[in-house]
């Protein structure tokens, strides 16, 4: 496939393309850099390929792994039982602002995209994301699924190949990765039709995109590489091309397509896996697999993709024991799986044992600086988020001062150490101890009042400049 010049440097003050050496030589004293540890995989001393999947609308008790009962999702329990299980790891409210977060490693009071309906604006050129960084550390970066920023254009400042990766395949445009039966996609900067959806229901976009998943990891074996593989299921619309293994299932028809959508996609998970052990890459390959937000609830129609089918997230207990659901400020639009399979080099760092659990915070804006480091790679300065390679390697983390969420100007949350405070429609804040109420259901915030004052200077200083 051809894919744009790899050589181009970043053009915004970031000091895009050097590493190593070079990096050393610019002293410590340099403010946009972090120096990062030599890890290095067996492959000829490159640093570890990235794997990072992020599914859509995945809710936090959505999986095996995470306590779900109905729903059979036996690769990513198996990943989890190999590798790390993070019981507190956090996304935004809705899609377009966790996929900045993630690129860009800025909450949402700094980050540019802070609503879904910022998506179409995207990223500007002055934006500096984790395929850049990686870029210049030497990988090769590929982004296929769902992009989600930015106009539905070929060129424009918000294209992934404007913005660090190699190569793209998938959704553009937020608004189009609805649909299931695309009649185009977009490779780098061309349309792939697929006149064949125009009529019928025939080519599912999860399987082109495991596909172009499996040819971009055969491209890129020499490594090193960085593949964020973003899959658009199980987001509204509820459509497969099968409910199997639910066909008998006595569920209303839009549970069962669903949690086949979420089995599917785990089975093309699987495929993804399988090629890197075929490939004798697994021992190489730091893998990374989350969601964007918490769970979603479809009674709403698709009207520009004709579809109509329901889901409630209570049929599967879809957030677990947690309150609220996508949209809210919550634990349960906001806290998301996190499983991760370390390489050999990380593993080699002391990280902790197989199916282990960890329950220190993180954030999707700490990905960037966290695949900096595995990378060798340095990130730019004044990130929100901070690396979690200490977690990965069984170090003591460092912690936050405070976490920050926000949904469409109107609701806001922070989190400091365990308390957690939620402000909605400008009300007065409510104030949670999530180590006794994961739940959210008692409002502390009138026996607390010093705490309160706390989380809303939090609140408001968490949109200051930047």
């Amino acid at each position: 496939m051809n894919e744009p010049n790899r050589t181009r440097l970043s053009r915004r003050g970031f000091l895009g393309g050097v590493t190593g050496a070079a990096l050393a030589a610019l002293g410590a004293s340099s403010p946009a850099v972090a120096q990062a540890p030599a890890l290095r995989s067996r492959q000829g001393g490159l640093p570890p390929n990235i794997v990072l999947i992020v599914l859509d609308d995945l809710g936090w008790g959505e999986l095996g792994s995470y306590g779900q009962q109905v729903i059979r999702t036996p690769v990513l329990d198996g990943l989890a039982a190999e590798g790390l299980r993070f019981t507190q790891a956090y996304a935004n409210p809705s899609c377009a602002p966790t996929r900045a977060s993630l690129l860009t490693g800025l909450h949402t009071g700094h980050a540019r995209v802070k609503t879904n309906g910022d998506a179409a604006d995207g990223l500007l050129p002055e934006d500096v994301t984790v395929g850049e960084v990686l870029r210049s550390a030497g990988y090769r970066t590929g982004h296929i699924g769902k992009w989600g920023l930015g106009p539905d254009t070929g060129v424009n400042p918000s294209h992934p190949n404007s913005q660090g990766f190699d190569y793209f395949f998938g959704y553009i445009n937020q608004r189009h990765a609805h649909d299931y039966w695309p009649t185009y996609l977009w490779r780098n900067d061309e349309q792939v039709r697929y006149p064949e959806n125009e009529s019928a229901n025939v080519t599912y976009a999860t399987d082109l995109f495991t596909q172009e998943a499996l040819d971009f990891i055969d491209r890129s074996q020499d490594g090193p590489f960085f593949l964020y593989l973003g899959y658009t299921t199980p987001h509204a619309p509820n459509e497969i091309p099968s409910d199997a293994p639910y066909s008998d299932e006595d569920w209303p028809q839009g549970e069962r397509n669903h949690a086949a959508q979420i089995t599917h996609t785990d089975a093309e998970i699987g495929r993804v896996l399988a090629r890197l052990d075929e490939l004798g890459l697994a021992e190489d390959t730091l893998v990374l697999v989350t969601s964007d937000n918490g769970p979603h609830e479809a009674g709403e129609a698709f009207e520009h993709v004709g579809s109509t089918l329901p889901h409630d997230p209570e049929f599967f207990d879809s957030n677990g024991p947690l309150r609220g659901i996508k949209f809210t400020v919550y634990e349960g639009g906001i806290r998301v799986p996190l499983i991760v399979r370390l390489p050999a080099a990380l593993r080699a760092s002391g990280a902790p044992t197989a199916a282990s659990v960890v329950h220190d915070p993180v954030v999707v804006w700490d990905l960037l600086p966290t695949l900096a480091e595995v990378a060798g790679a340095q990130a730019p300065a004044n990130l929100d988020g901070m690396s979690f390679v200490p977690a990965l390697t069984g170090r003591e983390q460092p912690s936050h001062e405070y976490l920050y969420w926000e949904h469409n100007g109107r609701n806001q949350a922070v989190r400091f150490g365990n308390w957690k405070a939620v402000r909605r429609n400008n009300r007065p804040v409510e104030l949670y101890h999530l180590n006794k109420d994961i739940g959210e259901l008692t409002d502390v915030a009138a026996e607390h009042l010093a705490l309160v004052r706390k989380a809303e200077s939090l609140l408001a200083a968490a949109v200051e400049g930047h």
